[in-house]
């Protein structure tokens, strides 16, 4: 089951940048640098890349960027659900591309266009995200696509993993469950 950890500024904190990449590293397969709001977003995403470098993760993504992704050596680029157009264009730069998708029409459009992985979201209930798709649909687009599909939305806990690798989830993906300090 893929660990895919997407940074916010409620996770990941430059100041602190090596103890942070480093918790994540102890939880995470994959790990995205997300920060939607960010002026220096440019210069930390090189900090970031720089550093996640030094672990193991099995992907290192930026989000949305393709171009910056690839000018500073990152794995793939997490793209956003308004950003279909930019998969072959991510890809001719031999990027790993996963997208934000929330149906089924988006998640076999993704496939379609070549991208490696989605999200499919919202799972399970999350702040501002609006009515959860639930167990059942994310078994039913499981069973559909050929390419990684990796559960989004409201995985806060073991149990809510559990239930999305039972229902044929690749992995998951989570802010709120890597915000845990291990010690």
């Amino acid at each position: 089951m893929i660990a895919y950890a997407i940074t916010d500024p409620s996770t990941l904190n430059f100041n602190t940048l090596e103890r942070d990449i480093e918790r994540f590293s102890q939880k995470a397969d994959i790990i995205v640098y997300r920060d939607k709001l960010n002026d220096n977003y440019i210069s930390d995403a090189k900090s970031f890349v720089d550093e996640a470098r030094k672990y193991t993760f099995q992907k290192l993504l930026l989000h949305s960027d393709y171009n910056l992704a690839k000018s500073l050596d990152a794995d793939g680029v997490h793209l956003k659900s308004t950003q279909f157009n930019d998969i072959a264009k991510a890809k001719a730069l031999a990027l790993f591309v996963v997208i934000s998708t929330h149906s089924i029409d988006e998640a076999l459009e993704a496939q379609s266009l070549g991208a490696d992985m989605v999200t499919f979201s919202p799972i399970f209930a999350t702040p501002n995200k609006g009515e959860p798709k639930g167990v059942e649909e994310l078994k039913k687009i499981t069973s559909i696509l050929f390419i990684p599909v990796i559960a989004l939305g409201g995985i806060v806990a073991e149990k809510h993993i559990e239930l999305c690798k039972k229902n044929g989830a690749k992995g998951f993906a989570s802010i709120r469950f890597f915000k845990e300090i291990i010690l």
